[in-house]
C-alpha cells in the first residue's frame, strides 16, 4: 500500500511539474494589446501563478492606469518552483513568510511612487513593499479550486492567466459554471475534447489573435526536456518551446467576425469522401471548396478560423463518439484523425 502511494504521489507531482510553464511577457503583450477597450473598469483576477513571478500579473500591474482597471486580484500556488526569485516574499508588507506561503495580491490603485514621471512596474514593487493592505496571506494552497480562490473569482470580471494544461477541461468549465469572461492559453488539441468543442460549438469559447509560430515558456532549470531543439538557455532561465499552444478567450474579437476567403472549387477527385460516412476529407484550412453545401472534415486549426456565420459546426470525427461518428474515419482504408466536421452556410442546397 506504501509503494502504490508512494507511485501515486510521483505521478501528481511530476504532473503537477509539467504544468509549470511560465508564458513570457512578449506574448502576452502581443495578444493582450487587441482587447484594451474591454478592460475598462473590470476586475481582473490571474489565479494559476505566483502574483509577482507572473508575467500576467506584471502586464496588468504595470498597465494598471493605461487599462483603467478597477481592480486587480492575484494569487500564488504553494508549489510553485519559482516563487519569490524576484520578490522575496519577506519584502512584501502584510506576509511572513514560511517558506512557499501562498497569498493574494489584491490592486485597487497605481500611483507614481517614485516620482519618475511613468507609472510601471517599479511603482508596483514600491506599493507591495510599503503597504500591508494589499497583500494577505491565503489559508490554503492557492489552489483555483479551493474555497478562497472560488470566492476571488466570483468578485472577478475577466481571468486571464495560463492554467494548469492537465486541467484544462476542469479550469475552462468552472470559468463558464461562473459565467466569467476569460483569455487564457492552451493546447490547440484542447479543442477535440469533447467539453471543449461544446463550448466552441455553443460559442461560449473560441480562439484569440496571436495564435501562429511558436511561444517559448519559462520552465523549472530542472525540467526534463528530452528535444534538444525545444530547449534554450537565457541568463540562466531555462525555456521550453510549444508550437501547438493558443489563445482561447470569449472576449469579443474581431477576427471571429471576418469570413474566410475561399477560392477552390469542389471536385470529387480532389476532396474524397469518407468510407463510411459522405463527408468529404479538406487537408487544408485554405482549401475548403467555395461551392461545397455538404459535410467536410476539416484540420483542426479550423477552430482559429471559425466564423460561425458562415460555417456550421456539427462535431469532430474519431475523437468524439458523442456525436454520433466513430472512432476513426477512413479514405480507402487509412485513417484519418482530428476532423472538424462542418457545413458552409453560405452554399445553396
Amino acid at each position: 500500500m506504501e509503494k502504490k502511494s508512494l507511485n501515486k504521489n510521483l505521478h501528481k507531482a511530476n504532473r503537477a511539474k509539467n504544468d509549470e510553464f511560465y508564458t513570457q511577457l512578449v506574448d502576452i503583450e502581443n495578444e493582450l494589446k487587441h482587447y484594451k477597450e474591454q478592460f475598462k473598469n473590470k476586475i481582473v483576477y490571474c489565479n494559476c501563478d505566483d502574483p509577482f513571478e507572473s508575467n500576467f500579473f506584471k502586464y496588468f500591474a504595470g498597465n494598471f492606469k493605461e487599462l483603467k482597471l478597477k481592480k486587480l486580484i492575484a494569487t500564488s500556488y504553494s508549489g510553485s518552483p519559482i516563487v519569490g526569485r524576484q520578490l522575496t516574499l519577506d519584502n512584501i508588507a502584510g506576509l511572513k513568510p514560511k517558506g512557499k506561503q501562498p497569498f493574494k495580491i489584491e490592486i485597487t490603485e497605481v500611483s507614481d511612487a517614485n516620482k519618475d514621471g511613468a507609472i510601471d512596474i517599479d511603482d508596483v514593487k514600491f506599493l507591495l513593499k510599503n503597504n500591508k493592505k494589499n497583500s494577505t496571506p491565503l489559508k490554503g494552497n492557492g489552489d483555483f479550486r479551493s474555497d478562497e480562490c472560488v470566492e476571488l473569482l466570483k468578485q472577478a470580471d475577466i481571468v486571464v492567466t495560463n492554467p494548469p494544461f492537465s486541467l484544462f477541461r476542469e479550469y475552462v468549465a468552472q470559468l463558464v459554471d461562473y459565467n466569467k469572461k476569460f483569455l487564457i492559453l492552451g493546447d490547440q488539441n484542447a479543442v477535440t475534447y469533447k467539453e471543449t468543442f461544446g463550448y466552441i460549438k455553443e460559442n461560449k469559447l473560441w480562439f484569440g489573435y496571436d495564435n501562429g509560430g511558436t511561444k517559448w515558456f519559462q520552465v523549472p532549470n530542472d525540467y526534463d526536456i528530452e528535444t534538444e531543439a525545444r530547449i534554450k538557455i537565457e541568463n540562466g532561465v531555462k525555456f521550453f518551446s510549444m508550437g501547438r499552444i493558443v489563445w482561447f478567450t470569449n472576449l469579443d474579437t474581431t477576427k471571429r467576425h471576418e469570413e474566410l476567403d475561399l477560392y477552390k472549387k469542389y471536385t470529387s477527385e480532389e476532396f474524397p469522401k469518407y468510407d463510411n460516412y459522405d463527408i468529404i476529407n479538406v487537408d487544408k484550412v485554405s482549401d475548403i471548396p467555395m461551392d461545397y453545401n455538404g459535410v467536410m472534415g476539416v484540420p483542426i486549426t479550423f477552430a482559429d478560423k471559425y466564423n460561425p456565420k458562415q460555417f456550421e459546426m456539427l462535431g469532430i470525427a474519431n475523437s468524439a463518439r458523442w456525436i454520433g461518428y466513430e472512432c476513426f474515419t477512413l479514405i480507402k482504408g487509412k485513417k484519418i484523425y482530428n476532423r472538424i466536421l462542418i457545413k458552409n452556410k453560405k452554399v445553396k442546397k
